[in-house]
């Protein structure tokens, strides 16, 4: 099963405390006109926004929460975006390149800028959900900051951020701030049990595990095959330090020749180095993580990093980075 649209998942777990804050201040009457939900990826901060946002335009019930039923005839219009007070800016698809752009365009936040000066269509509220604020270039920031400074009334802007470092500081501090963090067991089991009825209890686990607490990123695992992925991950860690010659070629066959196989392969495995200096830290080493100073694996996962970066910004030899992926383990 693919990871369900934020817009039409009627399910969301774990943060109650953060909608407990929402509903406080609807329920006031005061509510701010700029807010920023932050976290991880995948932990439900999109799903939170609409929620919030079909509660603002469907104005606030006595007694009533933040959820609303699938089969509400508001729910479905949020779901298709077909609301004319809402409007969601995010990456936009370039058809000729086959993929997203890398970052939101500054024409698209003035619309939304424009938007949020017009007469509610429905009398309520505007609603802008922008969906992966840390992807807005300078100019797009500065373009979004001057809602913030003068903003109209009875209008609303949610940021969805997965790395809010990356915002303008002047738009963090016009925001309140809901930081989502990542899902305990408990809300994982529940959720990963609904989305995905069909794969063995125990892969379920193993998901959850790998995706430390982002039921999204357990979805996108499952989709993509990172239970194999992740098999991988542990094969080349428990070969250490020196795995045979032939093992890097062997790694580059099962891995490189895959269309996304290759970043979820080492996203995977710069998770299992940081786990493993993290379990270290506390005095509970993997066999792999004793062979050298917690530093020098830091390091590695930084060349990692740099590794994946240009092959994938490049267009390079994924199964040649792989190749090199192996040699630096192996130091």
């Amino acid at each position: 099963m693919s990871a369900p649209d934020p817009r039409a998942n009627p399910l969301l777990l774990g943060h109650e405390a953060a909608e407990a804050s929402i509903m406080e201040a609807l329920r006031s009457g005061r509510l701010h006109h700029g807010w920023l939900i932050a976290g991880p990826e995948g932990v439900g901060k999109a799903t939170l926004a609409y929620r919030m946002a079909r509660r603002v335009l469907g104005g606030l019930e006595e007694g009533k929460g933040l959820e609303m039923a699938a089969s509400a005839p508001l729910f479905r219009r949020v779901a298709s975006g077909t609301h004319a007070d809402l409007l969601t800016v995010e990456r936009e698809w370039d058809e000729k390149k086959k993929k997203f752009s890398s970052v939101i365009k500054v024409d698209t936040v003035r619309e939304a800028v424009a938007f949020m000066h017009l007469t509610p269509a429905e009398g309520g509220w505007r609603v802008v959900v922008v969906d992966g604020a840390e992807d807005m270039n300078p100019n797009s920031a500065n373009a979004l900051l001057k809602i913030l400074e003068e903003p109209p009334g009875r209008a609303l802007l949610l940021l969805v951020c997965s790395a809010p470092a990356r915002l303008l500081p002047t738009i963090r501090s016009r925001c309140r701030t809901l930081t989502l963090e990542p899902l305990g067991e408990a809300a994982m089991d529940r959720l990963l049990d609904a989305y995905l009825p069909d794969i063995a209890s125990a892969q379920r686990v193993k998901l959850a595990e790998l995706a430390e607490g982002s039921p999204g990123r357990a979805l996108l695992l499952a989709e993509g095959d990172g239970l194999r992925l992740a098999g991988l991950v542990e094969g080349v860690l428990g070969a250490l330090p020196n795995p045979p010659p032939e093992a890097g070629y062997a790694l580059a066959d099962a891995v490189g020749r895959g269309e996304d196989a290759y970043s979820t392969f080492m996203d995977l495995l710069r998770a299992a180095l940081a786990r493993g200096v993290r379990e270290a830290a506390r005095g509970r080493a993997a066999g792999w993580v004793s062979q050298r100073p917690l530093a020098a694996w830091v390091d590695v996962w930084h060349a990692l990093g740099k590794l994946q970066g240009e092959t994938e910004g490049f267009y390079l030899d994924k199964r040649q980075a792989l190749i090199s992926g192996l040699e630096l383990l192996r130091g």
